[in-house]
């Protein structure tokens, strides 16, 4: 995944394809294909102006030439310690 200004994502073709998820307080909302089940893209709940995006999605695109981080989903937090106030979202465990 990588992290990029809302400004920046344009969806080519296939938007229409596009299943999403939301929970609790629907700010989040997460991307996957409807067809094949792939989680594209989703936008971010502790900053709504972003998205993250799966960068073995994107066609023609070289994944080192971006910094990436490892999502590891079951050892993740709801909580953003380095969060910026003007973020909305959780900023206590609990």
């Amino acid at each position: 995944m990588t992290k990029v200004h809302e400004s920046a994502l344009t969806i080519g073709s296939g938007e229409d394809l596009l299943s999403v998820y939301e929970w609790n307080t629907h700010r989040a909302k997460h991307f996957f294909c409807s067809r094949c089940g792939i989680y594209t893209f989703h936008r971010k709940r502790a900053a709504p102006d972003h998205f993250g995006v799966n960068v073995f999605c994107l066609e023609d695109f070289d994944p080192a030439s971006v910094p990436l981080r490892a999502t590891e989903g079951i050892g993740m937090s709801v909580v953003d310690p380095n969060a910026r106030a003007q973020w909305p979202g959780p900023r206590e465990a609990g």
